[in-house]
């Protein structure tokens, strides 16, 4: 590579064999032997990179460091001394440097830092490409593989680790062949789900995963106690295990992950239902039965999810935890900025639970608003937009605040969501729910191959609107279109993220319990 590289040192003649090396490998060098020649060398000419020796007579090394950087605020600067001190490098570091060397150095030294600098990105791209060219075919047979509950969350996080690591690379290629190889675990996976979902929620056979009314007793219980540090559950809707990745390294600053996890979302896999079951600690069926008038059918006006907190409270009461708890719910960024500025009233609670909905509501948005679906144009760039909304977030303060003030933290959603491509016609009559991946009324007709059918919805634990209800859920990457304006639907929703059917994105969801540092 062809790169411009300036060198100021005040010993630089007798670093001349460096210098010769860096030509003979097609670098271009340009060398100076003071800080104010640096300054303007680096005005007059555009530089791909930058040395410079900390210890020079005039201006110093992080003097000229900070000069330069005025003028040439993203050229990567290498800083390279004689000495150790902590206070140079922690100067250093604090420019924005982006390598330290300690003198003396030898070319491979230099040539070593060249690259990660300037050839940093293509060299991981080729890397990860390889990487996965030879883990293809293992994948490929680790698909054919005859799966239990376990080995799908292992199979599903190798997929989301291969998808962020081929997503920093250039190589469309390779993620086009990755996206092919997800496509067919969805499918397996659906068949998987469509075998024995009725058997999971049954309690039968001895292959049974953690489910979403199963989380609260098994992985946030045990950590409340009354004498204990206060308990913050934090649920924010409609979380995917890729987005969760890209969010844990924010949130590792300042927590320590003690246990982490997947755990499977009930059918359908949509708030009303998985959320609600998470926070009462059983099936839609049960919570009907159990708080008569509480839960909302779909075809009743109402919020689907007004009753939470008083679902918590019976589950803390049957799991014998008698303990004050604080529910909140944040809809908007007053609400978080308030709650960010009330942590301190809330460390007296054993338990607080926080639901946050942004990532729902951006999914949404981006189905209905033609900007939000320009920025959110795929699943990278979906991951993208959940970091930023993070980052400068009411919910990256109250994490911070929480760590701060010594809180235990458990984090998990309710379920996740799909980025939808093949629609699947099915006609219903006009009681039928309005959600794109199930559907439940009478009457209803679909696609067999494309659907997971319940026609007897007590065995699913699933609210009964009359005697002849039935339940179906689109498997893999389905969405369901009524046959009248097809053409229109179709292109209006293809490729929107949705939720409430059977996919790997929308049932297998994280979970993460988390220790101040």
């Amino acid at each position: 590579m062809t790169a411009n590289i300036l060198w100021a040192d005040d010993e630089i003649d007798l670093l001349r064999p460096h210098v010769l090396f860096l030509q003979q490998k097609g670098y271009s060098v340009d060398t100076v032997n003071n800080g104010l020649d640096a300054v303007e060398k680096a005005k007059e000419k555009e530089y791909d990179i930058i040395f410079l020796d900390e210890n020079m007579p005039g201006l110093s090394g992080l003097e000229t460091l900070s000069r330069i950087k005025l003028d040439r605020p993203a050229v990567p600067i290498v800083m390279i001394t004689k000495s150790e001190e902590e206070s140079i490098m922690e100067g250093a570091i604090g420019g924005k440097i982006s390598d330290y060397l300690i003198k003396p150095v030898n070319p491979n030294q230099i040539l070593l830092s060249l690259k990660k600098n300037l050839e940093g990105k293509r060299l991981v791209s080729e890397k990860t490409t390889s990487d996965y060219q030879q883990q293809f075919r293992q994948l490929g047979m680790r698909l054919g593989d005859r799966h239990t509950t376990e080995t799908w969350k292992e199979l599903y996080a190798e997929l989301v680790r291969w998808e962020l690591e081929l997503g920093q690379s250039n190589d469309q290629g390779m993620s086009e062949i990755l996206r092919s190889q997800w496509n067919e675990a969805n499918e397996l996976f659906s068949r998987f789900v469509a075998d024995n979902y009725i058997d999971w929620v049954n309690g039968k056979g001895s292959d049974l995963p953690l489910q979403s009314h199963q989380l609260f007793k098994a992985k946030v219980a045990p950590l409340i106690k009354a004498d204990g540090p206060p308990v913050f559950m934090v649920l924010i809707d409609n979380l995917r295990l890729d987005q969760w990745r890209i969010l844990e390294p924010l949130i590792s600053q300042f927590y320590r992950v003690e246990e982490e996890g997947l755990f499977y979302s009930i059918l359908p896999t949509a708030t009303q239902y998985a959320r609600n079951a998470l926070f009462a600690g059983m099936m839609p069926s049960e919570i009907e039965k159990r708080f008569p008038g509480k839960w909302i059918s779909e075809d009743e006006e109402g919020s689907k999810n007004a009753n939470e907190d008083e679902f918590i409270a019976g589950q803390l009461k049957r799991l014998g935890k008698d303990v004050k708890f604080s529910y909140h719910k944040i809809l908007n960024l007053n609400a978080g900025k308030k709650l960010a500025d009330s942590l301190d009233n809330l460390m007296g609670n054993p338990l607080n639970v926080i639901v946050y909905n942004f990532v729902d509501m951006l999914s949404h948005a981006r189905t209905e608003m033609e900007v939000i679906r320009e920025l959110a144009d795929d699943d990278a760039a979906y991951r993208s937009l959940t970091k930023s909304w993070f980052e400068h977030s009411p919910l990256f303060d109250i994490l911070k605040g929480i760590a701060e003030r010594g809180g235990r933290l458990v984090i998990t959603t309710d379920h996740g969501t799909i980025r939808v491509g093949e629609p699947s016609k099915v006609v219903g009559d006009r009681n039928t729910n309005t959600n794109l991946r199930y559907k439940h009324g009478r009457n209803l007709t679909y696609e067999n191959r494309d659907v997971l059918v319940v026609k007897d919805p007590a065995q699913a634990f699933l609210p009964r609107a009359n005697v002849s209800t039935v339940y179906i859920f689109a498997k893999s990457d389905r969405f369901f279109v009524y046959p009248n304006n097809y053409n229109h639907f179709v292109t209006y929703y293809r490729h929107t993220f949705q939720h409430g059917g059977i996919s790997l994105e929308e049932m297998l969801v994280p979970w993460a319990v988390l220790k101040p540092r």
